[in-house]
């Protein structure tokens, strides 16, 4: 398999580190002639076209145009088809500085390089059967992690334990698929459709996509974060809130009314959880055409948050217009927050205002966080969690293709109850089911698939 954006007979280096001052930074090559070309431009070539795969090799990189050092390198040989890629790699680890690595980048490609495309080396490891396509897209997953977390739900797909759930699944359907092919090459008159196979095998294959298939929920928020929006009246302490879950001071705090008119937002860690947190101008009517455009924007943005943390000040009590707001935005989850716990010992009747969820904290002392932080966690992943040992799905793809096998399990298991077409219906399901499978894994995928993924990543990566 090939792809149009990439060609694999030419060598391919690329700058994989941040181009931006720093104590190293690294320059990555791949391909045919690799370790060979890099040695034209080193000055110990023997030492390193010699080079056992696995080892560090010290020496200079060599401007070859002006008979120059450009630094001085510790370069990292590795062999094919023992190296990430599968082809012979370097990589040259040199000092920090753009000037320095920009030297060293193009030092190659002056000796007959190319500049990688993106995703090419994990589009390398692909095609030479190095990573699945489960792991090339936890390549990406990881890199743009936001929580430790997410962080470990990606490292969990790089491991291979979606490939390997998704290879157990095509076991249970091969396995299926085979004895029925026995029973119509063999068959006996006097046995039904039903008889001709187990269908617990398939009902487990059923049952384990249809988990699959259930986890998208929660690693689509792991991945791409939630948008939390903090609002309530003026002084209820939503930048103090804010400040608060950032652990930092990025809201002003003020006694002053209105003294929030935009919204400012930054990521934040809900236990776990990724989230667009959103501050607020405190909702009231205002003369302030500037304020009143803040509290314009603050209802827009309720209007489209996955989750709205609704703060009420504990010293004042519940408003009408608490209940108004509330009332209006009924069709998204909302989480009271009953704010300034430490000033007020009342106890308010969640029964004026409709809610089941709630919480009482002091945004200013921090007490109650950690159960906000908790309950956030809670509605937000719903009964979609899935457990310590099972896995997820990592995208959107992954997801239309497991959904797309699960249907025709399902369409098999009731061919095969109710008989209506024969065996031959249910083998060309099982055979639609594991060409879904394989397009999870990359056994069967267009090239234009391939590109839309690939052209995600990084260059470098």
């Amino acid at each position: 398999m090939t792809n149009a954006r990439y060609n694999l007979d030419e060598p391919v280096a690329a700058v994989a580190t941040a181009l931006s001052p720093s104590a190293l930074g690294i320059v990555r090559a791949s391909g045919n002639g690799c370790i060979e070309k890099v040695a034209e431009i080193f000055s110990r070539p023997k030492a390193l076209k010699e080079a056992a795969g696995n080892t560090i090799v010290y020496g200079w990189i060599l401007d070859k145009n002006r008979g120059t050092k450009i630094d001085e390198v510790l370069v990292s040989v590795f062999r094919g088809p023992k190296s990430f890629t599968g082809e012979d790699m370097c990589e040259i680890s040199c000092h920090g500085g753009v000037s320095v690595v920009t030297g060293v980048f193009e030092a190659l490609l002056q000796n007959g390089f190319r500049q990688a495309e993106r995703g090419e080396f994990t589009f390398r490891a692909y095609i030479n059967g190095k990573a699945d396509l489960t792991r090339a897209e936890a390549v990406q997953e990881i890199i743009g992690s936001k929580t430790a977390d997410s962080r470990s739900h990606a490292a969990d797909r790089l491991s291979g334990s979606l490939f390997e759930e998704i290879d157990s699944i095509k076991t249970l359907v091969t396995d299926t698929l085979a004895a029925i092919e026995v029973d119509i090459e063999y068959p006996e008159d006097e046995e039904t459709i039903a008889d001709s196979f187990d269908p617990a095998m398939l009902e487990n294959a059923r049952n384990r996509l249809s988990e699959l298939v259930s986890s998208w929920k929660s690693e689509k928020i792991y991945q791409d974060g939630a948008k939390i929006v903090l609002a309530g009246k003026t002084n209820a302490g939503k930048s103090s809130l804010f400040n608060a879950l950032l652990k930092e001071d990025r809201s002003i705090v003020s006694d002053i009314e209105g003294t929030t008119r935009d919204w400012i937002e930054s990521w934040v860690s809900f236990d776990g959880i990724p989230a667009r947190l959103f501050d607020t101008a405190g909702l009231r009517k205002t003369d302030d055409i500037i304020e009143a455009k803040g509290v314009e924007l603050t209802e827009d943005l309720a209007s489209q948050a996955d989750l709205i943390l609704y703060l009420i000040d504990l010293t004042r009590g519940i408003s009408d217009s608490d209940r108004d707001f509330l009332q209006k935005n009924k069709e998204i989850p909302v989480v009271v927050v009953f704010n300034k716990a430490d000033l007020s010992s009342e106890n308010p009747d969640l029964s004026l205002l409709e809610l089941k969820n709630s919480v009482k904290l002091s945004a200013k002392k921090g007490n109650g966080i950690g159960e906000l932080a908790a309950l956030v966690r809670k509605i937000l992943l719903g009964n979609s969690t899935p457990g310590a040992e099972k896995t997820g799905l990592g995208s959107e793809r992954q997801k239309k293709s497991v959904v797309q096998a699960l249907e025709r399990v399902e369409h098999a298991l009731q061919t095969a109850r109710d008989e209506t077409y024969g065996l031959d219906a249910v083998v060309q399901d099982l055979e639609d089911c594991l060409d879904s499978l394989g397009e999870v894994t990359g056994e069967v995928t267009p090239d234009d698939v391939l590109g839309s993924i690939f052209s995600h990543f990084c260059v470098g990566k």
